[in-house]
């Protein structure tokens, strides 16, 4: 080994010659008159060039030895005292641990690239996911590579979360990987046309079908080689597409869309502390400030409430009905139901009163004033809020989207699924909840039920009357199968493709018999 010394001497010309003896020799040999002739000046230039050669070339061949003994060491993460019998004893350990099977990617699909395509989701999450799942269809449709879409940030909700934040991102990509190219990000090249302005932005017609988008957006994918669509909410037909692109869909929705380990694993604890305590409903009470200006649905708040929400309304142009009539609207079926009427309604079903009621939702407008009628018939209300400690939710505060997807995971897991209004969240889970075994989810009549709620409050009808009117209305609204809805030329009035993805379920009694 090259060994240094402490002790240096020094030569003439300023040079520093290391070592013992032989250093001693080397100086001897350098010790010159000033009038030794040019040939020896030479000789003396030579021999130190030399004999530096010699040292850093020793030097390099040792340490080159000493990485070749410590590398592995390092490379496998050993601490520098470990011995060589720790090692083994390290080795033996690893061993004996349960191996995890490789994870078996499907084999990539190849087809000719005929550009990309990106994506800018707006609405709440669940809007936002069946929007995603319309997406990945029409990238494939069009055989073009789809950039990882880009969430809301901009709604009611100002949530920042990135899709990474909420979906396995990795699994996203990777899962799909047979059907359609799938990337985090533009491609160098490609990147730098689109901050040039080198792209076509555009929001696609609602309701569309496949023909729509493989005659007016493909041709500008391959004109501008990128295109960006800047609203997906409801831009793909229920019905009239080809079968595989359903079933795509359904893939993409039920399989490729799977939450951050962190959200699932939250997820799972507040279901284990759940179902400690027997079985339970999940309530979506979606009796929030945001829907209650965006509907206009009034009925049970005070004047300064109702001033409230009405400001709140025309403070966001891009809810464009703003002048609404509550009391018509909610008479049509078109208005959540209030937790007083929920109240009602849940008993009339004979619910147990002793279950555990989790609420899927966000604030409840009016607080404990308005919960108390609920929260007298079913005491076991329960909330994430209150089975989690605050440290548990602390990452999830001010992140809507990640809060409402641990709803949905304790929602699919409900025995079960009761949701007051049909908003996206009701819809997306009923059709998760059918794919799953057609899961007990009860679909409320509203229209029927605040007509025959009135007549109770009014004394119209007593108790029995109105608890038998309400079970027999409901009787083949319990998430049972059933074909969907078709209107023609009327896609918000049909059933909602993810509400009931019949393509992709089981009929019952295929279920059955394999069980």
């Amino acid at each position: 080994m090259c060994k240094i010394e402490k002790k240096e001497r020094k030569g003439v010309m300023g040079f520093k010659v290391l070592g013992g003896g032989g250093g001693d020799k080397f100086k001897n040999s350098m010790l010159v008159t000033t009038t030794s002739s040019p040939s020896r000046s030479k000789m003396k230039l030579w021999m130190i060039r030399a004999t530096t050669s010699v040292l850093l070339w020793t030097c390099i061949v040792q340490l080159t030895a000493l990485g070749d003994m410590w590398g592995p060491r390092v490379l496998k993460g050993w601490p520098a005292c470990f011995s060589q019998e720790s090692a083994a004893a390290s080795s033996v350990l690893q061993d004996k641990l349960p191996s995890v099977p490789a994870r078996v990617l499907p084999p990539k699909r190849v087809y000719k690239n005929n550009g990309y395509l990106m994506v800018s989701c707006n609405g709440g999450l669940n809007q936002m996911r069946a929007a995603i799942c319309d997406m990945v269809a029409i990238a494939r449709y069009l055989n073009v590579t789809l950039i990882v879409p880009e969430l809301d940030k901009t709604s009611f909700w100002a949530d920042p979360s990135e899709f990474q934040d909420i979906f396995d991102v990795d699994h996203f990509i990777t899962s799909l990987r047979d059907e359609v190219r799938i990337l985090k990000e533009l491609p160098p090249r490609v990147k730098r046309r689109v901050e040039l302005g080198m792209i076509y932005t555009m929001p696609p017609i609602s309701w569309s079908d496949m023909s729509y988008y493989h005659n007016q957006i493909l041709p500008l994918i391959q004109k501008y080689k990128v295109v960006h669509l800047n609203r997906t909410d409801a831009r793909l037909a229920n019905n009239g597409q080809p079968l595989d692109i359903q079933r795509l869909r359904c893939r993409v929705n039920f399989s490729a869309l799977r939450f951050t380990s962190q959200i699932e694993e939250l997820g799972k604890r507040v279901i284990r502390l759940l179902r400690k305590n027997g079985p339970f409903l999940v309530l979506h009470l979606r009796y929030e400030m945001d829907m209650l200006a965006f509907s206009g649905c009034t009925q049970g708040c005070n004047t300064e409430e109702v001033e409230e929400l009405t400001r709140m309304r025309y403070a966001y142009p891009w809810w464009k009905e703003k002048i609404i009539n509550s009391d018509l609207k909610r008479k049509d079926g078109l208005c959540p139901l209030t937790p007083e009427e929920t109240a009602l309604t849940l008993s009339a079903l004979d619910i147990d009163r002793d279950i555990q009621i989790y609420i899927a939702a966000g604030e409840i407008y009016g607080a404990e004033r308005r919960m108390a009628s609920l929260a007298k018939a079913y005491p076991k209300l329960v909330r994430k809020e209150t089975l989690l400690e605050p440290s548990d939710l602390r990452f999830f505060q001010n992140h809507s989207s990640q809060m409402a997807a641990l709803d949905y995971l304790v929602s699919l897991e409900s025995d079960i699924f009761v949701p007051t209004y049909d908003g996206n969240m009701a819809k997306v889970v009923e059709g998760h909840r059918r794919f799953l075994g057609f899961k007990k989810t009860i679909l409320l009549d509203r229209k029927l039920l605040v007509d025959l709620i009135d007549q109770y409050t009014s004394e119209s009808v007593n108790w029995d009357e109105f608890s038998s009117a309400v079970k027999e209305a409901h009787a083949g609204r319990m998430g049972n199968p059933t074909n969907r809805l078709m209107i023609q030329d009327r896609p918000k009035e049909e059933d909602y493709f993810y509400a009931n993805p019949e393509e992709c379920l089981q009929p019952l009694d295929e279920q059955l018999s394999s069980t």
